[in-house]
């Protein structure tokens, strides 16, 4: 059977590192966020978070959620700290799921960059993800990712290790990936840069699966798409990165719900 949510332990907090608390609190909005936005799947999907090296001395240990819950009773205690082997460290009454862990824990291992990854199942991101084609050069959000998204062949679930480093060469830079006839990947510097990539690469599948719906679509040209990507403001350092959308939907989910601080 799966794990109903167990009772919170109330000292978590006095227990661990102030950043790793700040982490937990930080990936569980997120995971509230998804649920706001219909991001969900089941109890399936995974959104992780590296812990920093003030936490873990340097050793790469993530954040994930634990596996049997929805998203919308994830809490920053509740969260389940593992290494890229899957080790659960500090204990949890949760189990990990491993499908959601391969992939995340190459990405992790693989990219430096990659302090948070994000993998859904959305409708759009996976009819996309199913079309001959992929994504097209057709909308506003498509071209703000010119060169910006990377492509990795279906394989079956992931839940085997070899097929890490095929995805890793899948993605080379890349921050936006489909995986075919699978779903929608992303990875970032911080928590709210990769929100803003998926979320665009999310809303660019959208608007083409409503798009092809209706008929043909007009394409972007090549040069006013790179010049859409350099435009873009989310992504960038210098201009948030994402982190005052992020704010934003944080302060709508704690009008609803304060619970994922616990």
């Amino acid at each position: 059977m799966f794990p109903t949510p167990q009772p919170l332990v109330p000292s978590l907090k006095a227990q661990v590192h102030p950043d790793e608390w700040q982490a937990r609190l930080q990936l569980a909005a997120c995971y509230r966020v998804f649920a706001l936005l219909g991001w969900t799947e089941m109890i399936y999907n995974h959104i992780t978070l590296r812990l920093p090296d003030s936490v873990t001395g340097g050793e790469k240990h993530f954040l994930i959620n634990p596996f049997g819950l929805h998203y919308s009773e994830v809490t920053a205690s509740n969260l389940v700290k593992i290494d890229v082997q899957g080790r659960v460290q500090g204990g949890s009454p949760y189990p990990v799921n491993p499908a959601g862990f391969t992939v995340h824990a190459a990405v992790h291992e693989g990219l430096a960059g990659a302090h948070c990854v994000m993998h859904t199942h959305t409708t759009a991101g996976v009819a996309v993800a199913c079309l001959q084609g992929g994504l097209q050069q057709t909308n506003f959000y498509s071209a703000q990712l010119h060169n910006m998204v990377a492509y990795h062949d279906f394989e079956g679930i992931t839940i085997h290790a070899d097929e890490a480093p095929r995805l890793l060469r899948s993605m080379g830079d890349k921050q936006a990936g489909i995986l075919r006839n699978h779903g929608l990947l992303a990875w970032g510097h911080t928590l709210a840069q990769t929100f803003a990539v998926l979320w665009t690469l999310q809303r660019a599948c959208e608007i083409q699966m409503a798009t092809l719906s209706m008929g043909q679509p007009i394409a972007v040209p090549e040069a006013i798409a790179d010049r859409c990507t350099r435009d873009a403001l989310q992504f960038n350092p210098n201009h948030g990165a994402g982190e005052d959308v992020f704010q934003a939907l944080v302060r709508q989910i704690d009008r609803q719900d304060t619970g994922w601080r616990a």
